[in-house]
C-alpha cells in the first residue's frame, strides 16, 4: 500500500503562486539592468544592404547597439534536443539576410525601455527585398532558396538539402505497401492538413544576465532546457561551458515554446560586451512573430482494408512547414509517423514518408504533441472515413485493429537512417479499457451518430485514439541528488524543469514514497546548471518517467546509506537495522533513535558525515501512454458554428503519481486540442506578414467556449516506470481534433479535412 504515490497532493509552490510571490524571471531581474530590445525585420525575405545606427547611438541612455557587422558569424541551432542535434545549424545571431517577418536585425540596450524603443525606431535599414517562399506545399525545388549561404550544416544524415529547401526527410517502411493496397477490397485515399498553432502560454519569453564574481556569464531564463541552453550559448559565443551558468526560476507555461532558445542570446551578448546586467522581456507580438509555433503539416493518407474492416495497409506521405529555420524539423515529422502508425499493429504493410521544408514563414518548433498531434489527426480522420465507407461503427473498427495489451509494436521495426528501434511488447497497454470506458461515459450507443436538438441544431459524436512516448529511449538522461540535512529533512536536487505541471511535487512524492518519509520533509531545487545534476529537459513527455526513475534510484541509494550508517551508529549489521521513515530501529533489541536525532548526531557529533546519494536513468523503451477521446459536438445549421458540448478523455498513463495533477494535465490538453480543432487560425498576408499576431486576432478558447470535460484515468501499471507511472503531458491533446471533426461530420455531413473547422468552412461546405 503506497502512502504518498497515487495521492492528490497539492503543488508545493501552489500557495506562493496564488499569493503572487516574486518567483518568475522578470520578478528577479536586477532593477538596474539594461533593457534590451530587438529590431525585427518587416520583410519575409530580404538582404540588408546597409544599416545605419549612428543617430540611434546618440540617444541619451543608449548603452550599445549591435548589428551583424559587430558579431562573429557562427552557425547554430536554437533547438534544445539531443546532442549532436538532428537540426541543421542554420541560424546566426544577426545575419545579413532576414528570412521571416520578425527575424532579428539589431540588438539595442539602454537604461530603460522607453529609451531602447526610441533608439530602435531611429535605426535606418536599407533592404534588398527578395521573393519569399510562402507556401510550403510548393517549397520543394522552388526557384528561390531560403538558405543560399554555404556555411550552414547538420551533424547527422537526415536528408538535408538546402538547395531544394528540404530541411530533412524521414522514410519508414514495412512490407510491400503497393501490393497489399492493390489487393485490398476497400481503399481510402484522402488529404488532411493542420494549421500552425501558437503555444499561447501566459508568460512570454524573457531572460536576464550578469557576470558573477569570477567573471562567468550567468543567464536566468524562463526555459524548458537549461542544460541545452548552456551548450547553445557556449557555441554562439565561442565560450567553454564552464564559463556559463543557466538558472531556471518558476515558469509561467511553455508548452514547448521554451524548448527552443530565443531570448537568452540578446542580454547575454550585451552583458559580455559591457559587463553590465541586462534583461529582455518579449511582447506578445514578438512571441507570435519572433519565436516558433506548431508545424503546419499536410498528409496524404491511403488505407487498404477488407470489407470486414480489417486494416491491411497504411501509407502516409507528409510535408511539414519548418519555416525559416529547421529547429525540431526532423524530430517532429519523424514522430508524426513513428509514434502514430504503431496504433494499428496488425497491418501487413505500412509506409511513411515525411519531408520538412523551408519557407519564409515563422519557424516551426515544439508544441505539446510534437508532430504526433498532426499525424494522429490525419490517420485517425482517415480511419473514421474508412468506418463510414464500410458502414462500421468507428469504435468497432478500432477494437478490431488497434494495439492491445500483450501485443508487439512490430511497426517500430521499420528502418531508415537515424532510426531502427526494436519491436516493443505492450505489457501495460490499457487502450481497450480507454475505448470501452470512453464509449460508456459519452453514452455512445444512445447518441451515435447524431441526435436532432431542434430544427436548426444537430448534435453528433466522434472518437479517436492516440499514443505518445515517455521520454526518448537511449537518448534522454536524467539525474537526481538527495542530501540529508540535520533535523531530518532532505534537499532534492534535480535538473528537470517544472513548467507549471507540478513536476517538483511529483518527483518529491516519488522520493518520499521510496524512503518512507513525509513529502513535506523534502525541499526541491530544480534547474541550475551549476548546482543541480544534468537533465535533458522538460520535453518529450519525459519528466515523470525519466527523471522520476532517477529520483527513485537516488532515494533507494539514500535509504541504503541511512541503514548503513544506522548500523554503524548501533554497532551492528545492516541486516539488523530497520528504517521506517521516522525512526531507525535495531531489530534484535528494539533500540531506536528518531530520524531527526540521528541526522544531527551523524553530522555534528559521532560520524561527522554528510549523507548524499545520487541516481541516473536512461530509458530503454518508450513506455507509451494511450488515450481514447470522445466528442459530442452541436452544429448550428444556420451559422455553421460548432460547439463542444462534452469531451470525454480516458487516459492510460500507468499509475498516476498524483491523480489531481494528472487530471489537470488531461483537461489542459483537451482545451488546447479544442483550440486547434475549432478556433486557432493562422493568417499571413501575401507578403508573408503574420496577421494573427495578438490575442485580439488569434483566438484561443476561453472557459465560455468550453462545454463539459470529463476525464478518467485508467488503472494501469508499467513495470519500467517509477511506481508504474508513464507520461501524460502530451498524449492528451492528440485525439481531440479528429474526434471533433468526425462529430461534426456525423452531425451535419460536412467533412473538414483542413483545420480549423470554422463556421465558414462548415456552412460553405454544407451549402
Amino acid at each position: 500500500m503506497m502512502k504518498v504515490v497515487n495521492k492528490s497532493i497539492s503543488k508545493k509552490d501552489g500557495m506562493a503562486l496564488l499569493q503572487g510571490k516574486p518567483l518568475y524571471t522578470d520578478d528577479l531581474a536586477p532593477k538596474d539592468s539594461l533593457v534590451v530590445k530587438v529590431l525585427r525585420s518587416p520583410h519575409s525575405f530580404a538582404r540588408i544592404k546597409e544599416i545605419n545606427t549612428s543617430i540611434a547611438k546618440k540617444v541619451p541612455g543608449v548603452e550599445c547597439i549591435f548589428t551583424y557587422k559587430d558579431i562573429e558569424r557562427r552557425p547554430f541551432t536554437r533547438a534544445g534536443q539531443c546532442y549532436p542535434e538532428l537540426s541543421a545549424y542554420d541560424k546566426f545571431l544577426l545575419d545579413e539576410y532576414v528570412r521571416h517577418v520578425g527575424d532579428d536585425v539589431a540588438i539595442i540596450a539602454a537604461v530603460d525601455e522607453k529609451t531602447a524603443i526610441k533608439a530602435m525606431k531611429l535605426i535606418k535599414v536599407d533592404y534588398e527585398k527578395l521573393d519569399p517562399v510562402l507556401d510550403y506545399r510548393k517549397a520543394e525545388g522552388h526557384k528561390n532558396i531560403v538558405h543560399p549561404e554555404d556555411d550552414i550544416f547538420i551533424h547527422a544524415d537526415v536528408g538535408f538539402n538546402k538547395d531544394k529547401n528540404i530541411a530533412c526527410e524521414v522514410n519508414l517502411r514495412l512490407g510491400d505497401v503497393e501490393k497489399v493496397i492493390s489487393e485490398s477490397e476497400v481503399v481510402i485515399k484522402k488529404t488532411y492538413e493542420n494549421q500552425a498553432q501558437a503555444q499561447a502560454m501566459a508568460e512570454t519569453q524573457r531572460s536576464y544576465s550578469y557576470l558573477d564574481m569570477q567573471g562567468r556569464l550567468v543567464v536566468v531564463s524562463s526555459t524548458q532546457i537549461p542544460f541545452h541552453t548552456r551548450r547553445i550559448l557556449a557555441n554562439v559565443f565561442d565560450l567553454p561551458e564552464s564559463k556559463i551558468r543557466v538558472i531556471k526560476p518558476r515558469i509561467g507555461g511553455g508548452f514547448g515554446s521554451k524548448q527552443t532558445a530565443h531570448s537568452e542570446f540578446y542580454p547575454a551578448l550585451v552583458t559580455l560586451k559591457t559587463g553590465k546586467s541586462a534583461k529582455i522581456v518579449y511582447t506578445r507580438r514578438e512571441v507570435f512573430r519572433g519565436t516558433t509555433s506548431r508545424h503546419a503539416m499536410r498528409f496524404d493518407v491511403t488505407i487498404g482494408a477488407n470489407k470486414e474492416g480489417k486494416i491491411r495497409a497504411i501509407d502516409m506521405k507528409g510535408i511539414s512547414d519548418t519555416g525559416a529555420y529547421g529547429e525540431h524539423a526532423q524530430t517532429t515529422i519523424g514522430a508524426a509517423g513513428k509514434k502514430v502508425l504503431p496504433l494499428y499493429n496488425k497491418v501487413e504493410a505500412c509506409r511513411f514518408n515525411g519531408k520538412a521544408l523551408y519557407t519564409n514563414n515563422v519557424p516551426g518548433g515544439a508544441l505539446r504533441g510534437f508532430g504526433v498531434t498532426q499525424g494522429t489527426f490525419a490517420l485517425e480522420s482517415a480511419v473514421n472515413e474508412l468506418a463510414k465507407e464500410l458502414k462500421i461503427d468507428p469504435v468497432k473498427i478500432r477494437e478490431l485493429n488497434m494495439i492491445k495489451k500483450g501485443e508487439t509494436t512490430k511497426l517500430l521495426n521499420m528502418t531508415t537512417k537515424g532510426w531502427g528501434d526494436e519491436p516493443m511488447h505492450m505489457d501495460s497497454c490499457q487502450l481497450e479499457y480507454c475505448v470501452k470506458k470512453g464509449k460508456a461515459l459519452i453514452s455512445w450507443e444512445k447518441k451515435y451518430p447524431k441526435m436532432q436538438v431542434n430544427k436548426n441544431k444537430v448534435r453528433g459524436v466522434g472518437m479517436a485514439i492516440a499514443q505518445q512516448g515517455s521520454g526518448l529511449p537511449k537518448i534522454d538522461m536524467a539525474s537526481a541528488i538527495l542530501k540529508l540535512n540535520p533535523d531530518g529533512f532532505f534537499n532534492l536536487l534535480i535538473g528537470a524543469t517544472d513548467l507549471g505541471t507540478g513536476s517538483d511535487t511529483i518527483l518529491a512524492q516519488i522520493a518520499a514514497e521510496t524512503m518512507g518519509i513525509d513529502v513535506n520533509n523534502i525541499i526541491v531545487y530544480s534547474s541550475d546548471t551549476d548546482l543541480t545534476p544534468y537533465d535533458s529537459g522538460a520535453y518529450a513527455s519525459s519528466t515523470t518517467y525519466t527523471t522520476g526513475n532517477a529520483v527513485k534510484i537516488a532515494a533507494e541509494n539514500m535509504k541504503d546509506l541511512i541503514i548503513r550508517y544506522g548500523a554503524q551508529y548501533f554497532e551492528t549489521d545492516e541486516g539488523n537495522i530497520e528504517f521506517n521513515g521516522k525512526e531507525i530501529i535495531r531489530i534484535d533489541n528494539e533500540e531506536r533513535i528518531t530520524f531527526e536525532e540521528f541526522s544531527k548526531k551523524i553530522t555534528y557529533n559521532i560520524l561527522h558525515t554528510q549523507l548524499v546519494a545520487s541516481g541516473s536513468f536512461v530509458p530503454k523503451k518508450t513506455a507509451p501512454p494511450y488515450m481514447a477521446g470522445f466528442a459530442e459536438v452541436e452544429v448550428d445549421l444556420d451559422t455553421g458554428k460548432a460547439d463542444v458540448i462534452e469531451f470525454v478523455g480516458v487516459v492510460d498513463c500507468g499509475t498516476p503519481i498524483n491523480p489531481k495533477l494528472a487530471t489537470i494535465q488531461v483537461e489542459g490538453g483537451i482545451v488546447q486540442g479544442i483550440g486547434l480543432a475549432l478556433y486557432e487560425e493562422v493568417k499571413y498576408n501575401d507578403r508573408g506578414r503574420l496577421m494573427t499576431d495578438t490575442f485580439m486576432e488569434y483566438k484561443i478558447p476561453t472557459r465560455v467556449d468550453l462545454g463539459k470535460i470529463t476525464v478518467k484515468l485508467a488503472d494501469g501499471h508499467d513495470d519500467t516506470g517509477p511506481y508504474g507511472a508513464k507520461s501524460i503531458g502530451e498524449v492528451v491533446i492528440n485525439t481531440v481534433a479528429p474526434a471533433i471533426t468526425d462529430a461534426i461530420y456525423n452531425a451535419c455531413g460536412v467533412r473538414v479535412r483542413e483545420l480549423p473547422a470554422t463556421p465558414e468552412k462548415i456552412l460553405l461546405s454544407k451549402a
